[in-house]
């Protein structure tokens, strides 16, 4: 079950007489609230993401604590349109997640992930907490969002890196071995900046609507193109460089 405390009362979600209330009420919720969505309603509403796979341990109560900071940051900063947190999960944790599965295992190691134009995290942040090893950046240029990811790196003690810049303004040198990309506002001018941010035998990963799928970039070609579950139009772009 999931809903919110308000003045030390819990008003459930899930209960009709409730849930409108709740709705019109949370956008302006800017103090004395506390989320209370648990790691094992998490769990279920993953469940279609995941597969058979349950990801690393404690990943379901880190999952709670990240969306416990981005509803009540939410509240007071434009980090996402989405209001309720049952779809939070599915959209933003379920979709990296899902995004994060199909990047592999063994053949990712101990790499590089830069996520262009992170947001509120997505899908970096999700990425980080599969794969603990991995060295993730998150490139937000707006300030408050930049915030916002160094208040979750900081919460949940991860060793996730945030440029708080353009991408654009990193050194040449700097070249990862994934660069991920979701809801980026202009796909025609960001992909080739992303493209030069992949490395020799690296992949770019684009999580897109299929309206948009356009061409593969010079020197790239497709590794996979896998359709996101409970979304009919949303698909998951691999390409790699060579």
């Amino acid at each position: 079950m999931w809903g919110i405390f308000i003045n030390g009362l819990f008003c459930s979600a899930y209960h009709p007489a409730n849930y409108a209330t709740l709705m019109e009420y949370l956008p302006s919720f800017t103090a004395n609230y506390e989320v209370f969505v648990k790691a094992e309603e998490i769990e279920w509403e993953l469940r279609p993401y995941l597969g058979n796979e349950s990801g690393p341990e404690g990943l379901f109560a880190q999952l709670e604590a990240y969306l416990t900071l981005l509803v009540k940051w939410n509240a007071r900063t434009n980090l996402t349109a989405i209001r309720e947190p049952a779809e939070m999960v599915r959209r933003h944790f379920g979709e990296s997640l899902f995004a994060a599965r199909q990047l592999g295992g063994a053949s990712l190691g101990e790499g590089t992930l830069l996520d262009f134009g992170s947001g509120a995290g997505f899908p970096g942040l999700p990425m980080q907490l599969w794969w603990p090893e991995l060295g993730v950046t998150l490139a937000e240029s707006q300030n408050k969002k930049a915030t916002f990811l160094r208040e979750v790196v900081r919460t949940l003690g991860l060793k996730t890196e945030v440029w708080a810049a353009r991408v654009e303004t990193m050194p040449a040198a700097r070249l990862f071995d994934v660069v991920a990309m979701r809801a980026v506002d202009d796909m025609g001018v960001a992909v080739p900046a992303a493209v030069e941010r992949v490395g020799a035998g690296g992949r770019l990963m684009v999580l897109m609507t299929g309206r948009m799928a356009g061409d593969c970039p010079v020197g790239f070609s497709v590794e996979g193109e896998i359709s996101v579950p409970g979304a009919a139009d949303q698909v998951v772009r691999i390409m790699r460089r060579g």
